[in-house]
């Protein structure tokens, strides 16, 4: 593969190279492991540079499950049941109902800074209100040194906010709280544990995975 990448990037077409194609029964999830849980009060929002120390896989028939697989490679361990904190920017508000309303079928309570509450509870969500960091005790911050938040959707926007959100993340880090920072990571994260809820996980080899690509490849 890495062969043929190199000889694309220096002009020829992929098609000159006949490739067998072939539509996989299975999903692979490849994740970046982060120690965050050893240095506590560095921030976990990622930029630019590398902070990852590793990465897993996980495999599955679909998507759900080998999220799933890929988190609990980080061991991480998502959440089955309990309260999520949702806190988006502006431009993610719309976006976070379908994923509040999946996490609400599937037995979570939500609690939510002001702004995003309107939106959830205008859209027929119950959800519990909080405070943020500098509106008044107790805040989100507690609440998670209490340990009454089992999940956290946040991403932030930038200048205070993004000040605000760093104490949710530093905290989330010491008390081990799943922490996503994107709606794609969010809708990600609610896929896993819905399958988590509903099947077993089953283990298989790469090999396996590796024996059924030869037999169904085409002559």
């Amino acid at each position: 593969m890495a062969k043929i990448a190199a000889r694309v990037m220096a002009g020829e077409k992929v098609a000159d190279f006949k490739l067998k194609q072939k539509k996989l029964n299975h999903v692979a999830v490849k994740e970046a492991v982060f120690p965050f849980n050893r240095f506590p009060g560095v921030d976990v929002l990622l930029g630019p540079e590398m902070r990852s120390t590793g990465e897993v896989m996980g495999i599955d028939a679909d998507f759900g499950m080998a999220f799933a697989k890929s988190q609990i490679g980080t061991q991480s361990q998502l959440p089955q049941a309990g309260r999520v904190f949702i806190s988006v920017k502006n431009q993610d508000k719309r976006g976070v109902i379908f994923v509040a309303k999946k996490l609400v079928d599937l037995g979570f309570q939500i609690v939510a800074t002001k702004g995003t509450a309107k939106v959830l509870m205008n859209n027929g969500i119950t959800v519990e209100i909080v405070n943020k960091v500098g509106e008044g005790r107790p805040n989100v911050v507690d609440f998670i040194k209490n340990q009454k938040i089992d999940l956290i959707i946040n991403t932030p926007s930038g200048g205070r906010t993004q000040v605000e959100s760093s104490f949710i993340r530093k905290e989330a880090v010491i008390k081990s709280i799943n922490y996503v920072t994107t709606l794609s990571g969010a809708e990600a994260t609610v896929y896993a544990i819905e399958r988590l809820k509903k099947f077993p996980i089953q283990v298989r080899s790469i090999q396996e995975y590796h024996q059924e690509i030869l037999r169904t490849l085409p002559v």
